[in-house]
């Protein structure tokens, strides 16, 4: 990520002043050259502070920013709660899925419901913990549903491309090493584009300079629980933790495999 605390006035203000410091004396009457120094500091502090603060205080912020946003009005209206994100700040990988459920709605945080449950048993096999990854969606807020139905619908690409600029806030602030993305939706929501899974998973993509692997939903594999299925997600996380250099065991290797 390419933080840049000095806007372009202030930049040449600063090399305009140490050159200044190292011409010779009374090249600047004292006073031009303290107002000029004032000048400086006033404007370069606030982005210096900013620049500094940790990870964990800079999605503080955004999630702060984020409790306000009325972008989406009917999404704003059937809200019980924004659904920022939950993890390491220092994550070197994270996950991002479409949107969140009911479950996730009512209690704020992503992927808590069945499906959640089944991500965070992937990646303890993985040999991580859930708070050792960053778990995040595209769309912040459930999407509305028509009154007296209670399943979850797939956001539109309209919603999600609305939203999707926060999400690059947090990956910018977190700069993991790699994303995984759950399912067609969220690879749509990223990319901009209709993705077919089955030809999308098992491959690296990039999005925002980073290496994406698209795998499916936790959900799909509630659905089709097969062992066939499980193996592949399981690929694709084999080629996370190569990617991560994370050491794979042989009994890791032959998860899900025929015995």
């Amino acid at each position: 990520m390419n933080i840049k605390p000095f806007d372009q006035a202030v930049s040449l203000a600063c090399n305009a002043l140490a050159g200044l410091r190292d011409s010779p004396a009374g090249s600047l009457p004292r006073a031009s050259r303290a107002s000029l120094e004032r000048l400086v500091s006033a404007k370069a502090a606030p982005a210096v502070a900013a620049a500094s603060r940790s990870k964990a205080e800079r999605l503080a912020a955004l999630h702060a920013e984020m409790s306000h946003c009325t972008n989406c009005p009917h999404l704003v209206k059937n809200r019980s709660n924004i659904v920022f994100g939950v993890g390491n700040p220092q994550a070197r990988l994270m996950f991002v899925g479409e949107a969140p459920g009911s479950d996730e709605d009512l209690q704020g945080e992503p992927f808590v419901g069945k499906a959640g449950q089944l991500l965070t048993k992937i990646i303890e096999v993985m040999g991580f913990q859930r708070t050792d990854v960053y778990l995040a969606n595209v769309l912040k807020c459930r999407p509305d549903m028509p009154p007296g139905e209670g399943d979850n619908r797939k956001p539109t690409p309209g919603e999600m491309a609305t939203c999707l600029p926060y999400l690059i806030r947090q990956i910018e602030i977190i700069e993991p090493q790699c994303l995984v993305a759950l399912g067609a939706t969220a690879m749509e929501g990223l990319l901009g584009k209709p993705v077919v899974m089955r030809e999308a998973r098992g491959h690296w993509h990039t999005f925002q300079g980073l290496p994406l692997m698209a795998t499916y939903h936790p959900a799909y594999l509630l659905h089709k629980p097969s062992l066939s299925e499980k193996r592949k997600v399981w690929e694709d996380m084999l080629l996370v933790l190569e990617r991560l250099g994370e050491p794979i065991s042989t009994r890791q290797r032959g998860f899900f495999l025929p015995k």
